[in-house]
């Protein structure tokens, strides 16, 4: 049963993540990213990781697609302006350097033996999706990639706010 709800929810994710980036309206891409992130939730839960699939419900898939939300709707690209000044060299540059990504990672994910079942015993009692196992992890080796993570966001929305006024000024 855990079988198939993992295919199940993987295959929403993964045409869910296709839509986001295929969909032509960023209001729909943004929901097909609610979609996703949902999505890999419940593949969490299936991976008896309830704390971390709880942070990606209330994290990702509540406040800050509410955020991008916002800033879609702050950006309004609807409006026909916008619209005419769009440039179709630019969808081929994406479409090339999507080709590009993927020719250079797939050497990397094949690399990677999927199928390998993990040999240490707390993945098998549900011990990696513990607070406290998630906490000491996050705080002592990865304490430089979180901080750097939360400059970048701010960052993105110092950015989003200029680029907000700066259209709103015209």
């Amino acid at each position: 049963m855990e079988t198939v709800l993992f295919y199940l929810f993987g295959g929403i994710a993964l045409i869910s993540a296709i839509l986001v980036v295929a969909n032509r309206r960023v209001f729909y891409s943004a929901l097909s990213l609610i979609l996703c992130l949902c999505s890999v939730a419940v593949l969490y839960l299936i991976l008896k990781s309830p704390f971390i699939a709880a942070v990606q419900i209330i994290v990702y898939a509540g406040a800050i697609m509410v955020v991008f939300l916002f800033v879609i709707m702050l950006l309004d690209p609807f409006s026909s302006a916008i619209i005419r000044g769009k440039k179709a060299s630019l969808a081929y540059i994406g479409v090339l350097l999507g080709i590009l990504t993927v020719t250079f990672l797939y050497p990397i994910l094949k690399s990677y033996d999927l199928a390998q079942t993990p040999k240490n015993p707390s993945f098998i009692d549900g011990g990696v999706g513990s607070v406290k196992q998630l906490g000491h992890v996050l705080f002592s080796e990865y304490l430089l990639p979180f901080e750097m993570t939360s400059v970048l966001i701010l960052i993105a929305i110092i950015g989003v706010v200029v680029l907000a006024k700066r259209q709103a000024s015209k």
